[in-house]
């Protein structure tokens, strides 16, 4: 299996091309959007230009790579000799359900079909495709080239060889899997969103600041970053979505969103994405300057 496709070219998905490209596979980066192709290429081109910088890397590993990778706008040219695809669109239901369809029809028949959800079942998932016992989750962790997790997520009908295929093959990438079962946020998200959205609620409720908050997580908690910078890393919208994703699966109160968080995201302030969340980035990517409307 030395075909990868990749849909989606966005944070995950050029992460995640980056990734299996640097260890020798064959990626096709699939995107309806030119320009988010090129975008995502030159991210990765800046990520390995940063390892070369840091001696990691070669320079001749960086132009291997990159020949790795090709791109198309068009999923079935796209998907036409992989063996995987893994599928980094953006945390939608309905997108993800329509690109699977798309999917099940397009790939060969033993072609393996992995999202890389964070919290959308994988059973839902498959249940539009036509083979769903080849259908599982690859939850890679942002920033991918760096982070050592895949939390590897069996749906309903995984079958076992295609879970033991995905573990060893996610340990060739140089990650350790953790295989978990398929229920709302799996394991990472439906601990860490709670913590973020509890963060969220003691900001709302004016018992301590932005930069407090976070301070005493860090040094307190010996997390390396606070939950509302963290909250801004991975994207208020994704935060927000996650956390319906998971009032609406268990129907617990527990799960239901902050209204500060609600409203931020329907205000355009999604954290670093957009320049602002509870930080402000306009002058650099670090949470060192707390958004005014929490001074």
């Amino acid at each position: 299996m030395k075909n990868i496709a990749v849909i989606g070219a966005g944070t995950m998905g050029n992460g995640i091309a980056h990734t299996f490209a640097q260890k020798g596979f064959k990626v096709q980066l699939i995107d309806i959007s030119q320009q988010s192709l090129d975008k995502g290429l030159a991210t990765i081109t800046k990520n390995l230009d940063r390892m070369i910088a840091k001696e990691k890397i070669s320079e001749a590993d960086k132009e291997a790579t990159l020949a790795n990778i090709s791109t198309y706008t068009n999923i079935k040219e796209g998907v036409e000799y992989a063996g995987l695809v893994v599928e980094a669109a953006t945390e939608n239901v309905d997108l993800k359900l329509k690109i699977f369809r798309e999917l099940s029809e397009a790939c060969p028949e033993d072609t393996i079909l992995a999202s890389n959800t964070s919290s959308i079942s994988i059973t839902q998932i498959a249940a539009v495709t036509n083979r769903p016992e080849m259908v599982i989750g690859m939850h890679f962790m942002n920033p991918v080239p760096i982070m050592k997790l895949v939390e590897i997520i069996r749906g309903y009908n995984t079958s076992d060889k295609v879970t033991s295929t995905i573990m060893e093959m996610s340990k060739t990438l140089g990650k350790v899997p953790v295989e978990v079962n398929d229920y709302p946020g799996f394991v990472a998200n439906r601990i860490l969103m709670p913590m973020i959205n509890e963060s969220i609620e003691t900001l709302y409720n004016g018992v301590a600041g932005v930069s407090e908050i976070d301070t005493v997580m860090k040094l307190g908690m010996a997390h390396p970053m606070g939950p509302l910078q963290l909250a801004d890393f991975i994207g208020l919208d994704v935060c927000l979505s996650i956390l319906n994703v998971m009032y609406e699966g268990f129907k617990n109160p527990k799960y239901a969103p902050c209204p500060l968080l609600v409203n931020m995201v329907m205000a355009g302030k999604l954290g670093v994405k957009s320049g602002e969340g509870f930080y402000d980035y306009s002058e650099n990517r670090k949470a060192e300057n707390v958004s005014k409307q929490f001074i």
